[in-house]
């Protein structure tokens, strides 16, 4: 008789996915098994993004009587992070982690709406300021994937700069997205001292219980472009629109991927600061 398939099975299933190969297998399909598994962990990492790209899909394609567009997706942001923490897909960490993103994405989109960057041009109830607030579960899906990540492959740092110089990076860079209206861009400046600060620093990643790593700035640059990538996807579904995307659909323009570069430096950086504080608590006990 066939055994029924258990969840501890396909776990183990899982695990075995995510075990190095024998070492008499040939080295090309070591490295062959190695890259199918990051991309299973990269797709994995990646759920909360891919909902709210199915979301967006669906909102665009189907209209839902009295319930406007927005207020369709924030619903269907809340039940999927609802979900994803019930199921234990998310920690109750990585959820405060998640919230706090949603909150400082809130605060940027308001005042980008009202500089006139970017618009949401469809009515709803749970707009503030012009911005409905599904928009905040943008900026929480980038936590969401780094918290996923971190915790799939097994995420650490080589060389991290000392942490007054992390700190100053991140202030400067979010700072930097409010004033560069009233001051010129110093974009490129803090561009040039990221990579000054972080020139040594690594990412320490396993797949497979192999144990990679790769320089701190590329995996910055990497993520940035992915982003810009899912960016325009979500600007081609109406999820909003750039002054010059009103007349119709245009590609994102090139210089959002140091925008989203940036992003991502003050991302990682708010997500070490609190694994920092954790552990300084836990260690406290």
């Amino acid at each position: 008789m066939t055994p029924p398939t258990t969840t501890l099975s396909k776990s183990n299933n899982l695990n075995r996915l995510f075990s190095p190969l024998p070492s008499h297998t040939s080295s090309f399909l070591r490295y062959l098994h190695e890259f199918f598994a990051f991309g299973i962990k990269q797709a994995l990492s990646c759920l909360f993004p891919a909902f709210i790209f199915l979301f967006l899909f669906v909102s665009k394609t189907i209209s839902i009587p009295f319930l406007p567009r927005y207020d369709f997706l924030l619903l269907s942001c809340l039940a999927i992070q609802a979900l994803m923490y019930f199921t234990k897909m998310e920690t109750r960490d990585e959820l405060l982690v998640i919230t706090l993103f949603h909150l400082i994405g809130i605060c940027l989109e308001i005042f980008k709406v009202n500089v006139g960057s970017w618009s949401y041009p469809e009515d709803a109830y749970t707009k503030v300021a012009g911005v409905p607030l599904y928009s905040g579960f943008m900026y929480a899906s980038v936590a969401s994937y780094l918290c996923q990540a971190w915790r799939r492959f097994d995420l650490q740092f080589a060389q991290w700069c000392p942490k007054k110089l992390a700190n100053l990076c991140g202030a400067l860079i979010y700072l930097n997205f409010f004033t560069n209206y009233f001051i010129p861009d110093m974009r490129w400046w803090i561009i040039a001292l990221v990579f000054a600060v972080f020139w040594k620093t690594k990412v320490l990643f396993s797949t497979t219980g192999i144990h990679r790593s790769m320089p701190l700035t590329l995996s910055f640059m990497l993520i940035g472009f992915f982003v810009w990538l899912a960016e325009n996807i979500a600007t081609f579904l109406g999820a909003w629109k750039y002054a010059y995307q009103h007349h119709g659909w245009k590609m994102v323009s090139y210089g959002k991927i140091s925008s989203w570069f940036l992003l991502v430096i003050v991302s990682i950086i708010i997500v070490v600061e609190l694994k920092h504080f954790k552990e300084r608590i836990e260690m406290k006990k």
